[in-house]
């Protein structure tokens, strides 16, 4: 049977690999010598950029694990799997939202999350280096660590989607259904804004942002945004309201009463 295990020393940990992933990516940042394509389609409608920064920043994270955590195994977007003996897991996205990177926006962020033997994200950290922020989440808490230094964040007390502002990367790449539900919502909610990728998460979890709505997610891309928006005492579901997959759809929200309004629209396009 697989003991639980402090999660204290994992968050200090956690910290440490959005060092060493900033580390190898500041030197690519607004400086890029190429971007290759992972899709091999050849085209611009399937473009799915990666740079030397993502797969460097992975690698520097993969080699802290295997240095100090060796019994964990690791998921990350650029590089195959490895094994776990403890059971715990850790997701790695090194540069959530390539697209931003590509064209110099400090907009896209280092996702790590730690995934327990049951499966639940346990500690997530959206960290956003140019600016200078980073958001760690934990069962029962969140905070933000800045430059200046940290402080407990919380989600907003919105509860009426008709004032709420809300967020999706791209709505364009939501099936004709989804992309009919989040219509629904952009007609509802007093703003909508797009393009932030996780950072919309994050910024959900500090009371700014009241929904974000996304679809066709792999589990790098969620794994860390669960712990950050729950420990902030928000929502996070699939489109149905159930607990959400590691992958697929997701909405994150400040509120029951946020999430019940969206779910009107969501459901009927829920997977």
């Amino acid at each position: 049977m697989t003991q639980s295990r402090s999660l204290e020393p994992d968050l200090v940990f956690a910290a440490r690999l959005a060092d060493a992933a900033w580390a190898a990516i500041r030197v690519h940042f607004r400086q890029l010598d190429g971007v290759d394509d992972k899709s091999g389609a050849g085209d611009t409608a399937a473009f799915d950029p990666v740079t030397e920064a993502d797969r460097a920043a992975e690698a520097a994270m993969r080699d802290l694990v295997a240095a100090e955590r060796p019994g964990d195994g690791v998921t990350g977007e650029e590089f195959d799997d490895t094994p776990s003996s403890t059971g715990y897991r850790w997701y790695f996205d090194p540069i959530d939202g390539t697209r931003a990177f590509v064209a110099g926006l400090p907009v896209w962020t280092t996702l790590i999350a730690l995934v327990d033997p049951d499966g639940v994200p346990v500690i997530g950290v959206i960290d956003q280096p140019v600016v200078g922020e980073r958001y760690l989440g934990w069962p029962g808490g969140a905070r933000l660590d800045t430059h200046t230094g940290s402080h407990p964040i919380r989600v907003s007390d919105c509860e009426d989607l008709r004032r709420a502002t809300i967020a999706t990367t791209d709505p364009f790449i939501f099936t004709p259904s989804e992309q009919g539900a989040w219509n629904h919502l952009r007609a509802t909610a007093r703003i909508t804004r797009y393009g932030l990728d996780a950072y919309g998460y994050a910024r959900v979890a500090a009371g700014t942002i009241d929904l974000v709505a996304e679809s066709g997610l792999k589990s790098w891309d969620v794994a860390a945004l669960i712990p950050v928006v729950r420990g902030a005492g928000g929502l996070a579901t699939d489109w149905r309201g159930n607990t959400p997959k590691l992958g697929g759809q997701i909405v994150c929200t400040s509120s029951q009463a946020v999430l019940d309004q969206a779910l009107l629209a969501l459901k009927r396009a829920a997977d």
